[in-house]
This record gives C-alpha cells, structure tokens and sequence, in this order.
C-alpha cells in the first residue's frame, strides 16, 4: 500500500468516526468522488504531504433551509476554505441553464458565508497537476501565520508568508511595500533567504528581479 492510500484512509476513517450528522456521515461511508479522489492523490497530498484541517463532503445550509455539501473544506483556526472539483461533464458540457444558475448561487453562497472558494476543474488535475499544486500552496497559504522557522527574524518570517499567498514571483519593491523598508533591506533580506534555501530566484542574472519560494513555479505564463 503506498502511503499516499495508507494515510487517505486513515484520514477517511476518522471522519467517519468523528462524524455524528447522519447525512454526512452516509456520504462518507458511501466513499468520495473520483474527482475528489484524483485531486487528493495528484494535487493535495504531492504537495501538502498531509490532510490536517481538510473534511471531505462537509455539510452548509443553503438558502432555502436545505442543505449542500463541499467536496473539500479547509478549516484551520476556524477560517473557512472550499475546494470545489469541477467535472468537465456536468459542469461544462451538460450544463443547462438550470444547473448553471444552480451553480452560479452555490458560489453565492458560499461568499456570503465567509468560505474562501477554489474551484478545480477535474481536466486540470489530469493534465495540469504542477499548476494545481501550485495554486493549492497558495491557497493554504492565506490561512498560515505561523508556520516558519522560528530562527528567523520578524521581516524574514513574514517574507516567507507574503512568498506563500503569491500566485506568481514577486519584486523587491513589492515586499519593501508589504513590510513597509526600503528597497535595498527588502533586497538584503531576500538575498539571505535565498541563501538559506527557503527562496529562489525567478528572473535576472546579475540583478535579481523576482523571488519566489524555493521548488515553485509561476501558476499562469
């Protein structure tokens, strides 16, 4: 069994026990949906390693006092994430205008109630799992605010975070305007960054132009 299958169903398992809404949890006993799975396989857990704060199918009211449920919520500290997958069946080429409205007040929904939503389409984590990973990072990203190395100073662990939240490579100019320092500390302290391996370099050879944290990529170009 690899270990990706090992701590999937530890992770299942304990949801179902945990769980005591009756709904939810035949949902959960009945297994997740293969997109569901093939993201957590292909995205989630290459890039994550874990599925702490992450409840499969988790339950939310609607408008009209029924009820609709999240194929992935990520709760940390109590801030609400949503991570939908998006068929390509039923939410594109099947999609007549009833489900597309349905659709569209779905998302509503989920705003108005403070979920910080990121939809997946299921073809993008088949041919574009770097990406999703990517995009996953920055997504978990907007929840940490701790999660650096306790050796580094104040500006340094808060350029870790600012690095996270980025979808794309960033400039020294726009971390000095994030931590409120001139360009050339924002530059010192992206150098020692890049030195201890938490950084690297995106673009410019003799003049470093852009970071971005170190084994990622830029999402889009």
């Amino acid at each position: 069994m690899s270990t990706f299958d090992r701590k999937y169903e530890e992770w299942l398992e304990k949801n179902i026990v945990q769980e005591k809404n009756q709904r939810r949890l035949e949902l959960l006993k009945n297994g997740l949906g293969h997109g569901t799975i093939e993201f957590l396989r292909d995205v989630w857990f290459p890039a994550v390693q874990h599925f702490d704060h992450l409840y499969p199918e988790w339950e939310v009211r609607d408008f009209h006092n029924g009820y609709r449920y999240v194929d992935l919520a990520y709760m940390p500290g109590g801030i609400k994430g949503a991570i939908e997958i998006q068929g390509y069946g039923p939410h594109a080429r099947d999609l007549n205008v009833r489900r597309f409205k349905d659709l569209c007040w779905r998302h509503c929904l989920l705003a108005l109630d403070h979920w910080i939503l990121l939809p997946i389409a299921y073809l993008s984590i088949k041919d574009e799992s770097q990406r999703c990973q990517q995009l996953v990072l920055s997504f978990i990203g907007r929840f940490m605010a701790t999660d650096v190395s306790s050796e580094l100073t104040c500006l340094e662990a808060e350029t870790i975070r600012f690095a996270r939240r980025q979808l794309w490579p960033f400039t020294p100019m726009e971390m000095a305007a994030h931590l409120q320092i001139s360009d050339q500390y924002a530059r010192r302290i992206l150098h020692k960054l890049v030195e201890l391996k938490h950084l690297e370099v995106a673009s410019g050879n003799k003049r470093y132009r852009k970071y971005c944290l170190r084994n990622t990529y830029p999402i889009f170009g």
